[in-house]
């Protein structure tokens, strides 16, 4: 195997395969990515067999036919280090992979093609399509509710619903929820729920480059892969059922708050400096016209602030993890947001006032 490429072309697509492999294995070929020359083609895989990412790149000659497996993280680390304008020729030379930029010249191990893992391929049953704008757009809205290590491994992801023509993205920790809507190409008729893990997601993002270039999902049994660009993405589903995400959406809150994002942004960080470390709680108390954020912490220091909000109705005091709330007025990009209260013991409906399609809920702590 013999291939010419610029450190260029290289270093993109190297990077983001190089990403999906994790830096502690059991096995030591999933250190590794998988090289493959044909043509004027080279293709690199990464794996840690939960996610599988593929990138393709052209050479800058016809290549001598070849495969083999190198560390992925000293290729990358020897791709970053050379000129910018570098040209890079790989050879394999017996059982080491050589590689050579000008008068520098490295030497790595491999390990043998045949020893790297495939995802395992389950019949496909239903595609979609959006823009890389939209889906990008889903997954920011949204991703930040994801739980990261919760015993209930079905929170620790995505759900996506496709349903009459629109993808929707829902994400829950137990404490919060967000979910976002938007319209995709689907033939598929009937509602269809899959869990994508939280690496999946975040793999998943990070090849998206927004714009109205496609994004095509193809949904398996137990996988998911995504066409982007020149990338092949494939991640295993979660198996477990989501929540019913439209029985925590509360309704009929009687109580509207309208204020300014960015100042209620700036005075929750605020708050935030003097709460309680470990919970993180603030209280809010509601008064017509004025909304008065407090906290304190077990040194019996205290913070306090008042705001004037658009706000009529009865007085109400309630309690919020701060992050919790300037995670959510971090992603809205409205102005103005909304939030929609009944009690203090019910959750809160956040929404930007001029945007459709994502809704926020925060439920409320005991203060």
């Amino acid at each position: 195997m013999r291939f010419v490429i610029s450190r260029e072309a290289l270093i993109k697509p190297l990077q983001l395969v190089a990403g999906v492999v994790e830096r502690r294995q059991t096995l030591p070929v999933l250190s590794n990515i998988l090289l493959v020359a044909e043509g004027d083609q080279l293709s690199m895989t990464g794996t840690d067999l939960e996610v599988e990412l593929v990138g393709r790149v052209a050479l800058n000659e016809p290549a001598e036919a070849g495969s083999i497996t190198v560390p992925a993280r000293k290729i990358m680390d020897i791709c970053k280090s050379l000129p910018d304008n570098a040209i890079i020729e790989v050879k394999l030379d017996d059982s080491k992979v050589i590689i050579k930029a000008g008068r520098t010249r490295f030497t790595l191990t491999t390990l043998p093609a045949t020893e790297f893992p495939n995802v395992e391929d389950s019949e496909d049953s239903y595609e979609l399509s959006l823009s890389q704008d939209k889906m990008r757009h889903l997954i920011d809205q949204t991703g930040f509710s994801m739980a990261q290590q919760d015993v209930r491994y079905y929170l620790n992801g995505m759900m996506l619903e496709v349903s009459d023509g629109m993808l929707r993205t829902v994400a829950t920790d137990g404490h919060r929820l967000a979910t976002s809507v938007t319209v995709a190409q689907t033939a598929n008729e009937t509602a269809e729920q899959i869990i994508v893990p939280r690496k999946g997601i975040l793999e998943l993002a990070r090849l998206l480059q927004g714009g109205d270039e496609p994004v095509r999902l193809v949904v398996g049994a137990n996988h998911i892969r995504a066409h982007v660009a020149e990338f092949t993405f494939t991640s295993k589903l979660v198996d477990g059922k989501f929540p019913d995400y439209q029985r925590v959406i509360p309704r009929g809150g009687d109580k509207t708050v309208l204020g300014n994002r960015q100042e209620l942004r700036q005075v929750f960080s605020r708050i935030a400096i003097l709460s309680n470390e470990k919970y993180r709680g603030v209280r809010l108390t509601l008064t017509s016209g004025f909304l008065k954020v407090m906290a304190n912490n077990p040194e019996q220091e205290e913070a306090e602030e008042t705001i004037a909000i658009d706000y009529q109705g009865d007085s109400l005091e309630i309690g919020f993890n701060v992050n919790y709330l300037i995670d959510v007025l971090s992603i809205i990009n409205s102005d103005i947001v909304r939030f929609t209260l009944s009690d203090s013991n019910s959750s809160a409906l956040v929404e930007g006032y001029d945007e459709e399609g994502s809704v926020f809920v925060v439920m409320p702590m005991r203060m």
